[in-house]
């Protein structure tokens, strides 16, 4: 079966838009006519690329993932199945895989290279170099993911290396995960061949990285937003940056995925040609990907666009195959099975009392649109031996809760949430999936926490005692729901985050960060307050 389509055609590779026809035979392109007589107001141009995401972020199956962001021209992603391996290991490989390839979007997944992530923390698996053989072996994944052991590559860890080696050996790329990472260190790390990092906060540190040959994801997620920073990367170092979100949680892929950044970049002066590039041509390149760039013979991955302004979609296909047309999906749900491990016991207030052990103690400061953070020294507001939440200090109390094996919550404190009542939870706390709650009263964290418990994992908010929850019974971090249904369930309780206070664009984003140790300066795990410049655990109270 011949497919035929018209309009005016964009050719990345030799940089040049011409009038012309299109025609697809059996998912590929069979013919690319140039035609001065087409008469048409419509852009196609080749489809979207996320250059590195973590699906399970979007709280989504894989393919409900996919019925989203084909609406907005994405047609493959560069995808790291690190956060449901944390949990359920190899089986939870499997479930990703499986899943994604019941819709025809090309998902590219890689080799978890961190699970755990650190010793320092309690996570439901362990990926080991053996596993990660079998995984190449087994699946024949593009790439081995981020590698966020940065200490361990540095220090020359023999498990770290030996993924390493399994990696260059089977020919893989290696992405990397090193922010702030700079001087010798820096240049140990990219010896080992790890070719791309996506955690550069600063023009300067992502300028050094590329001296060394390393490719910059720009990255702008829910949480983590650096494009307005790196942006100028687009233009001067075309060839070495991609564009990824990360993360992106449901109410934001709704309203939008790479096609937003390429919509800026454009609109912020950057040359047409540099953009698609870094969107498309850039992460085809690096990680080899069957992905096509309206070539003859190359599989027909296409979007078909009304301006090259507002890249407003209006057809997307994959194959050759019209998948999402004028904002509607075609791709149909997928039913799913979830798989989960959740094995916490219900807390009560006392288990998260603070004895107070010093005039002093060190408090995380959580950044608005940032994964790192910033640790002040306060003095505790105490009251009978205790230390409590500072509501006029804004300093709340942060719960870090096991929920793999029966143990202690950890507690600490946190700023910069600005909760004047009520307490947030999630399982969505990376790397690990532990439980983790912030809240201004003991009894709401108890009740938020209890809620996640009762539902084996999901997002809460209480207020006052009244709890309301969004339940992820895949792995404790996504839903087997729609988009559609996730994300209201999700605003709403952003909404109701709000109405008690906190100041921040993604809470629950911004909260899951707060126990993901290998992103500096000073989080929380299951084990107790990490010192992340350090790379050791710290005590709460200065002595």
């Amino acid at each position: 079966m011949k497919t035929e389509l018209e309009g005016k055609i964009i050719d990345i590779i030799n940089r040049e838009i011409f009038s012309g026809k299109i025609e697809i035979s059996d998912g590929k392109i069979s013919r690319i006519e140039r035609n001065d007589n087409v008469q048409s107001n419509r852009f196609i141009l080749p489809g979207f690329i996320d250059s590195h995401i973590h699906i399970e972020s979007s709280m989504l199956a894989p393919s409900e993932f996919a019925r989203a962001a084909v609406v907005h021209g994405t047609v493959a992603t560069v995808s790291d199945p690190h956060e449901i391996a944390n949990v359920l290991g190899v089986s939870g490989v499997d479930f990703m895989l499986n899943n994604s390839q019941q819709v025809p979007f090309k998902f590219y997944f890689g080799v978890p290279s961190c699970v755990p992530a650190t010793e320092f923390e309690t996570s439901g698996a362990n990926i080991n170099s053996d596993i990660v053989q079998e995984l190449f072996g087994k699946y024949n994944l593009k790439y081995l993911s981020e590698m966020m052991n940065f200490p361990g590559v540095i220090f020359d860890d023999a498990e770290v290396n030996q993924k390493l080696k399994i990696a260059k050996e089977l020919g893989k790329v290696i992405d990397g995960h090193a922010p702030g990472l700079s001087g010798d260190d820096l240049k140990k790390y990219v010896s080992k061949g790890i070719s791309t990092d996506h955690e550069c906060f600063g023009l300067n540190e992502a300028l050094e990285k590329v001296n060394l040959g390393m490719k910059i994801l720009i990255r702008e997620g829910s949480a983590a937003k650096n494009f307005d920073t790196l942006q100028s990367l687009i233009s001067s170092h075309t060839s070495m940056c991609m564009l990824c979100s990360d993360d992106r949680h449901p109410d934001d892929l709704l309203k939008g995925h790479i096609n937003l950044l390429v919509k800026r970049a454009v609109q912020d002066g950057h040359n047409l040609f540099d953009v698609l590039q870094v969107a498309t041509l850039n992460p085809i390149n690096h990680y080899k990907l069957d992905v096509g760039l309206l070539r003859v013979g190359d599989n027909a991955d296409f979007i078909v666009v009304d301006n090259l302004e507002s890249f407003n979609i209006l057809e997307t296909y994959i194959n050759g195959k019209l998948v999402a047309e004028n904002g509607v999906s075609y791709l149909e749900r997928v039913p799913i099975e979830p798989i989960n491990v959740f094995n916490a016991r219900p807390i009560s207030a006392d288990d998260i009392r603070v004895s107070a052990n010093g005039k002093s103690m060190r408090v995380i400061s959580a950044i608005d649109g940032e994964l790192v953070t910033e640790k002040l020294i306060a003095t505790p507001n105490i009251k009978n031996g205790e230390a409590l939440c500072d509501i006029e200090k804004d300093i709340l109390k942060l719960v870090v809760y096991n929920r793999y094996s029966e143990s202690k919550p950890a507690v600490a404190f946190i700023h910069n949430f600005n909760l004047k009542n009520g307490a947030l939870a999630t399982s969505v706390a990376h790397d690990s999936h532990n439980i983790i709650a912030v809240g201004s009263n003991d009894a709401d964290i108890v009740a938020a926490i209890n809620k996640l418990i009762e539902t084996k994992g999901g997002m809460s908010v209480s207020i006052n005692g009244k709890t309301s929850s969004l339940p992820l019974p895949i792995a404790g971090i996504m839903s087997d729901l729609s988009i559609e249904k996730v994300a209201s369930l999700y605003s709403e309780l952003n909404e109701k985050a709000k109405r008690a206070g906190t100041t921040l664009q993604a809470p629950f984003m911004t909260l899951s960060f707060m126990a993901l140790l290998v992103i500096p300066t000073l989080k929380l795990s299951d084990k107790g307050l990490f010192d992340g410049e350090k790379f050791e655990f710290t005590n709460l109270f200065e002595e």
